[in-house]
C-alpha cells in the first residue's frame, strides 16, 4: 500500500502516478508465458518457442534482446538500431504474409519480443528435401511458397519498407502453409528517410542474396534489392542450393567495404558480363574499373532453368527479377500478376496442400537452454519432445541456420510440422 505522503505526491504529479499504475499492473514474462524451449541464438539475442498461460494456450516465439556484458558483469548500454527498428516497423504492420509482433515487454533491463510462431521455414524446406527426401520441391508447392513471398513483399513495400535482408532462412512456414516474412532488423523506411539509406549501413543483404547494384558499390538503390533477392530464393528452391554461391570479402581495418569480385563472378557465369545496352548506368557504378578487369561471360539461364524450372513462363519470371538495370526489374506487385503463376499448378494459400505429410519437413526440435541469463523453463512448461540439433548450415554474412532466422535468432535448431490443408486457390 502506498503511505498518506506518497499518495500527495502522487495527487500533485500526474506523470508519476502513470508510472505507479503501469508499474502496478506490469505483468512479467514467466506470469504470461510458459517457455518451452529454446530455438535458436544469434548477434542481438536468442529466441524461445513460448506458450501462452492467458490466451487459450497459443504459441508464440518470444525474442529476447540480450543486454551487453563486461567481463561477468551485465551492463545495460541502451537499446541497438536494429531492435529499435524492427520493434518500431513490426508495430505498425499487419499483413498475413508478415510474422505478426503481439506485444513488446520490458523487464530487467532486457527487452522480449512476443511473435506469432511458425513451425518452418524456406531454409528447412530446402534441408529437408535435399538432405532427407532427395527430390525437388514440387512445383506447386514452389510456386505456392513464390507467390505468397511477393504478396507479402507487396505490402511491405506499399508501406514504403525495404526488407534488405531476403532469404531462406528469414522467411517462415506455418503450420498451415501459410508464409511469413520475418526479421526486420535490417529493414529501412524509404519514405523521406531521416538519413540516407546507406549511412550506418555499408553492408545490406547476405551476400549470395545482394542485387548487383549493391555489389557495384551504389549508395542509392531501390525496392528493386528485395526483388533480386526473391529471385535467389526463388532459384534456391528450385534447385535445392545457392544459384550464386561466392565467397564474401570482409571488411579492411578500416571498415571500407572491397570489391566483392566473386559473388559478381558467380552472377556473371550464370547472367553474363552486364554492358551498357543491358544496364545504361552500369558506367557510373563506383565498382564499373574494376568489373572491367573480370572475364567476359555470356548469358546461360536459360539453360540453368531446363533442368530446375522446367517452365517457360517460369524462367521469364526469373529472367526478369534477375535484370541487372534496378530500373528495368520486375516489382513485386508486376511479379505477382506474371504469367507463370496462372498456369498448372496453380499457387494455393497451403503452400503444403497438394503434398503428403512425409514431404512437410518433421516437427521442429526444441532444446533446454542452458544459458543463465535467459527466461528459466516455467514449472508449467511440458518437457520438450527432443533434445538433438540439426548441425547448422551456415550462411556467409551471418551464422543463421536452419531455424530461428526469421525471428531474428541465428543458431542450429530442428525443423516444422504441416498441418491442416485447405482447399481454396489463389486468385
Amino acid at each position: 500500500m502506498l503511505d498518506e505522503r506518497t499518495n500527495n505526491i502522487l495527487q500533485h504529479d500526474p506523470m508519476r502516478m502513470y508510472r505507479a499504475k503501469r508499474d502496478t499492473a506490469h505483468r512479467s514474462v514467466s506470469s504470461k508465458y510458459a517457455i518451452l524451449g529454446f530455438i535458436s541464438s544469434g548477434t542481438y539475442g536468442r529466441v524461445y518457442k513460448a506458450q501462452s498461460l492467458d490466451d487459450e494456450g497459443k504459441i508464440h516465439a518470444i525474442k529476447k534482446f540480450k543486454p551487453d556484458k563486461e567481463g561477468d558483469v551485465i551492463t545495460y548500454t541502451g537499446i541497438s538500431q536494429s531492435a529499435i527498428r524492427e520493434i518500431a516497423l513490426n508495430r505498425e504492420i499487419d499483413h498475413e504474409n508478415v510474422v505478426s509482433l503481439k506485444e513488446v515487454i520490458l523487464e530487467d533491463k532486457s527487452i522480449y519480443m512476443v511473435f506469432e510462431y511458425a513451425e518452418h521455414d524456406f531454409l528447412q524446406v530446402i534441408h529437408h528435401h535435399s538432405q532427407t527426401l532427395r527430390s525437388a520441391i514440387p512445383s506447386a508447392v514452389l510456386k505456392s511458397l513464390i507467390y505468397q513471398l511477393f504478396n507479402g513483399l507487396i505490402y511491405l513495400h506499399s508501406c514504403h519498407i525495404l526488407h534488405r535482408d531476403l532469404k531462406p532462412a528469414n522467411i517462415l512456414i506455418t503450420a498451415s502453409g501459410v508464409v511469413k516474412i520475418g526479421d526486420l532488423g535490417l529493414a529501412r523506411l524509404i519514405y523521406e528517410p531521416l538519413q540516407p539509406l546507406f549511412q550506418g549501413d555499408k553492408v545490406v543483404v547476405t551476400i549470395w542474396y545482394r542485387a548487383p547494384e549493391l555489389l557495384m558499390g551504389a549508395k542509392h538503390y531501390t525496392k528493386g534489392i528485395d526483388c533480386w533477392a526473391v529471385g535467389c530464393v526463388m532459384a534456391e528452391l528450385a534447385s535445392l542450393r545457392p544459384i550464386f554461391k561466392g565467397e564474401e570479402a570482409k571488411l579492411d581495418s578500416k571498415k571500407n567495404v572491397p570489391f566483392q569480385r566473386d559473388q559478381l563472378l558467380k552472377i556473371f557465369d550464370v547472367l553474363g558480363t552486364p554492358d551498357e545496352k543491358d544496364w545504361p548506368g552500369v558506367v557510373d557504378m563506383p565498382e564499373y574499373q574494376n568489373m572491367k578487369r573480370l572475364d567476359l561471360f555470356t548469358n546461360h539461364l536459360y539453360d540453368w532453368c531446363h533442368t530446375r524450372i522446367r517452365s517457360h513462363q517460369g524462367y521469364e519470371l526469373l529472367r526478369r527479377l534477375f535484370a541487372y538495370d534496378p530500373d528495368k526489374r520486375l516489382t513485386a506487385k508486376e511479379a505477382l500478376q506474371h504469367k507463370w503463376f496462372h498456369e498448372d499448378p496453380k499457387p494455393t494459400w497451403n503452400a503444403f496442400q497438394s503434398v503428403s505429410a512425409q514431404q512437410i519437413p518433421p516437427p521442429r526440435r526444441i532444446t533446454i537452454d542452458e544459458a543463465p541469463s535467459m527466461v528459466p523453463i516455467t514449472s508449467q512448461a511440458p518437457q520438450p519432445h527432443a533434445h538433438a540439433q540439426f548441425q547448422s548450415q551456415s550462411k556467409p554474412g551471418s551464422s543463421t541456420s536452419l531455424s530461428g532466422g526469421a525471428y531474428g535468432g541465428q543458431g542450429a535448431s530442428g525443423n516444422g510440422h504441416g498441418g491442416s490443408r485447405k482447399k481454396a486457390r489463389m486468385g
